[in-house]
Order: structure tokens, then C-alpha cells, then sequence
């Protein structure tokens, strides 16, 4: 288990990383990451329904399939957040088949709760959640072939959800570019900045092997804040 907290756009948010202890299913490693996750939060008083955003690794779509379908199961309700998922069996450093990130945040006041908006119609990850001035998007991919034409399906998506949330690319913080390891990241810069014009401030890319199906190139999961006017 690795914990890490740290303030970040004026609250406080608490890193959960852990692989799974490869005993059993991958089912039942889930199942134990989140039981352990539950009890990380509860030491700094918080509880799954603080969770923000998630992210899912596994050593093949096989067991991908089975931990997301856990993760489903335990986080519903109001502990659902912005979610992805990733084949990348480099990733992992023990026998485990699942790893999961959470991030939780702390709300400014105990009085705000997270608005979730789903997909019309609604598909197993959330469109995209707003909490305490903060928008968090699941990842979003596209199946077109093409890197190219992928980001023309996906960018323009992410725009109307930044628009619908009550923000935009301007007011994004964080973007984060999952890859697939076919592909060359200059490549995907190069067609990103020709497409939005705006600096986000923090950007990054990682490498992955597959997604949730086949085809797809690029996972991409967007961070932001509130439009003033909002």
C-alpha cells in the first residue's frame, strides 16, 4: 500500500496505490484492495465516498473484467467516482493480477456532496462528477481507427463534458495521456496542441498495453475547476 496526501487546488486529497496480494481471483483482489482502502480513509476520516477518481490495472482484460466488475459493486451509490482502467502487466511488481489508485479528497464542508452525471444513455463509468469546485472526467476513448481520428472523437467529447459541467478547457488542471505502447507520444502531442490551444498545466503520459476492448490507442482522464461564473 502506498498513501500519499497533498494539498492541490486549495484541499486536501489523499493517494491510495495498491497491488493486489495474489491470493485467489482476481475478484477477490479487489475485493481486499478496497477493504484495505476503506481502512486507510477511515484513519483520516474519510470513507469511500470521498473517492474522486479511480484507476484500474491488470495483467490482461481478463482479470481487467473481473476487478472493474468489483469495483462497480463496491463503489456505488454516492462512493462512485471518475474511473479508467488499463492492461499494463509491466506495471506490476508482485503476482498480483488487479492494482488500483484511488484518489479521496476532503471537501472545504461537510455539507457538500458530489454531483455525478452520467452518459445519456448511462454506461458503467460516470460522464464525469463535479465536487467542492472540482471537475474529474473518467478516462475517454474511442474505437475509430486511427490515433488521429481517435482524438478528433475524443477531444470534442471532452469539451461538451467540461461545457456541461460548467467548465472548460481553460480552467483544466491536470490532463493525463494513457497510450498505447504501439504508439509515439510526440505523435499524440503534436495532434493535441493543434486541437486545443490551451496550456494545461499539468500534463503527462504513460504507456499502457490495452484498454477496456480492443482497437483502442488513448485513454485520456481530465482534471478541473469550476468556471467562475459557474
Amino acid at each position: 500500500m502506498k498513501k500519499t496526501i497533498f494539498p492541490w487546488l486549495g484541499r486536501e486529497f489523499v493517494s491510495l496505490s495498491c497491488e493486489g496480494n495474489s491470493v485467489g481471483t482476481a475478484t477477490e483482489e479487489t475485493q481486499d484492495i478496497f477493504r484495505r482502502f476503506e481502512e486507510e480513509l477511515k484513519g483520516e476520516g474519510l470513507t469511500l465516498e470521498n473517492t474522486v477518481r479511480t484507476r484500474l490495472w491488470a495483467v490482461d482484460r481478463e482479470n481487467r473484467n473481473l476487478g472493474s466488475d468489483q469495483r462497480v459493486k463496491i463503489l456505488s451509490g454516492r462512493a462512485r467516482s471518475a474511473s479508467s482502467s488499463y492492461i499494463a502487466p509491466g506495471y506490476f511488481e508482485s503476482g498480483g493480477r488487479v492494482s488500483v489508485d484511488l484518489i479521496a479528497m476532503r471537501s472545504s464542508g461537510p455539507h457538500l456532496q458530489k454531483s455525478l452525471k452520467e452518459y445519456e444513455p448511462p454506461i458503467t463509468p460516470l460522464r464525469y462528477l463535479t465536487y467542492d469546485s472540482v471537475v474529474l472526467l473518467s478516462g475517454v476513448t474511442s474505437e475509430i481507427p486511427g490515433l488521429r481520428e481517435q482524438l478528433g472523437d475524443i477531444l470534442p467529447r471532452i469539451e461538451g463534458s467540461l461545457t456541461d459541467a460548467g467548465s472548460s478547457w481553460e480552467n483544466a488542471v491536470k490532463i493525463s495521456f494513457y497510450l498505447h505502447r504501439s504508439q509515439k507520444h510526440a505523435a499524440l502531442k503534436q495532434i493535441f496542441e493543434e486541437t486545443v490551444k490551451t496550456a494545461i498545466p499539468e500534463v503527462e503520459y504513460s504507456y499502457v498495453d490495452g484498454y477496456s476492448s480492443p482497437g483502442k490507442l488513448v485513454e485520456i482522464e481530465v482534471t478541473a475547476r469550476l468556471s467562475l461564473a459557474a
